[in-house]
């Protein structure tokens, strides 16, 4: 409840000083799908990382430029991923991570200003940060000492969106979107203070989000 507060908090006071421009909130359902690409661990491609998929509150803010020309910027409450083995680690759990991805998009709308549903493209910048990663106790068991840290590296890349507003009247509307993103981490393990495992996890998700929109 405290993280739903707090991300409904930072949307508001975002939305307050532009609030007399031509700005929009969307709030709904947004979810993050990463590859099935398993990442190699210590460079043995026999051994690999995956992440599952993850839905969150998704809280966007729209800032109107002209007609067709909107910037997005695209947040939600933090995600939470099960890292699972692959290859020779499949079916073990590896670590639980928690990542926020804020994106920002420049869109271009199509069709009319007026016109009740208007599709977009966008292209923009996505950061990540990864925080709370635990390691499993099967991990634990497997390095055979409970001295385990796990250590994700931030991520800066480009993005790629679809997606479409429908205005039910002068208020409200519909927005759905999906994007593809770039999120790649380096991750090591630690154990008992000295590295033991190290891999590129590339998660380059599909993110997903559907849910209200509301004009100021």
């Amino acid at each position: 409840m405290r993280t739903l507060s707090a991300a409904l908090l930072s949307t508001l006071l975002v939305a307050a000083p532009f609030a007399q421009a031509k700005l929009s909130v969307n709030v709904g359902a947004i979810n993050v799908n990463p590859e099935n690409s398993a990442s190699a661990i210590n460079e043995n491609k026999a051994l690999g990382l995956v992440a599952d998929s993850n839905t969150q509150l998704g809280i966007t803010v729209d800032y109107q430029y002209n007609d067709n020309i909107v910037f997005e910027l695209v947040a939600a409450t933090p995600f939470s991923h099960t890292v699972e083995g692959a290859g020779g680690l499949k079916g073990n759990d590896i670590a639980d991570v928690k990542h926020l991805p804020p994106t920002l998009f420049a869109q271009y709308h199509f069709f009319d200003a007026t016109a009740k549903f208007r599709p977009f493209v966008g292209a923009g910048l996505n950061y990540t940060v990864f925080f709370d990663e635990e390691p499993s106790a099967a991990l634990k068991a497997t390095l055979g000492t409970d001295d385990v840290k796990l250590d994700l590296d931030s991520s800066f890349g480009l993005a790629l969106q679809v997606g479409f507003n429908y205005d039910i009247n002068e208020k409200w509307g519909v927005h759905g979107m999906i994007s593809k993103m770039d999120i790649n981490t380096d991750a090591t393990v630690y154990a008992n203070g000295v590295k033991a495992l190290t891999s590129d996890v590339e998660l380059d998700p599909v993110v997903a989000m559907f849910g209200v929109k509301y004009k100021f």
